[in-house]
């Protein structure tokens, strides 16, 4: 049974701890996923390391927000944090899409020190990030412009009832595979409350922990030069991977993902024999 963590506003967040010893890991999910996203991963982290997933607010045994305010950045950094209290000492982050973007201005929280190691992220980057890099298109177009075409959906889910349509109609699965309708719908809420306030944000703040970008080549959401170029000015200890592999290569392919994070542990990991790709 998951342990319950109540975050700063109320919420219970699901938590999942494999109990082990080693390098704390705390992975967090994207959308439309919930814990189980990290299920093949875990099982080759958990022999020499501790794994901790929790279900985001809104997704699998989490509660669900009553507004779309509770789906804030400001929200999500706490849960966070919550799950940090609950873990007890200092821990490397694991992020995919949305879970590694609400991972990213954990980064640079005043309680972040002492407690966050590193960070490793797949197929998430930084809102802030994204929106200085997006700002840059004079003066290199090409990939800019693809990025915007990848991210169609994006503007898509601002609209009102139509993703919830699409969710009924199983349109969604067909993009993603079969998840939670539920999950579907709540998620969306996360792109309604955050895509925006992220490009009027101002100039995101210094990085200093280490940071490792994972980028899946054929991934259709996020591409690699968004994934490895938009966090350099803000990182001072970045290292970028092209691994090949879709969106979910997390889930479909965990054995590469495996050692590329173990490179990134605090003692470098057992089977750290990947190399960039």
């Amino acid at each position: 049974m998951p342990a319950r963590v109540r975050s700063a506003d109320g919420t219970t967040l699901a938590v999942h701890d494999t109990g082990g010893a080693g390098p704390v890991i705390v992975a967090v999910h994207g959308y439309p996923d919930d814990h189980t996203v990290w299920d093949g991963l875990t099982a080759l982290l958990a022999d020499d390391c501790r794994v901790v997933r929790y279900d985001v607010r809104g997704a699998g045994a989490s509660d669900v927000p009553a507004t779309r305010a509770g789906y804030r950045m400001p929200q999500l950094v706490d849960d966070l944090f919550a799950v940090l209290d609950h873990v007890g000492e200092p821990v490397h982050l694991l992020g995919h899409d949305w879970g590694s973007i609400q991972c990213w201005p954990a980064l640079t929280d005043p309680r972040a020190r002492g407690r966050i190691t590193g960070f490793t992220s797949i197929s998430g980057p930084s809102l802030e990030h994204a929106a200085v890099w997006l700002r840059g298109v004079r003066r290199n177009p090409r990939p800019r412009l693809r990025q915007l075409a990848h991210s169609y959906y994006t503007l898509l889910f601002q609209l009102p009832a139509l993703p919830e349509l699409a969710v009924r109609r199983g349109l969604i699965d067909r993009a993603v595979g079969p998840r939670s309708h539920a999950d579907q719908a709540n998620g969306v809420n996360l792109y309604r409350a955050n895509m925006f306030a992220a490009m009027r944000s101002g100039r995101p703040g210094r990085i200093e922990v280490p940071v490792h970008v994972i980028a899946p080549t054929g991934d259709p959401f996020v591409t690699p030069p968004l994934a490895t170029e938009a966090p350099r000015p803000f990182v001072a200890d970045l290292r970028t991977d092209l691994l090949p592999g879709g969106h979910w290569v997390v889930k479909d392919d965990p054995r590469p993902v495996a050692a590329l994070v173990r490179q990134g542990l605090p003692t470098g990991g057992k089977d750290a024999s990947a190399t960039d790709r």
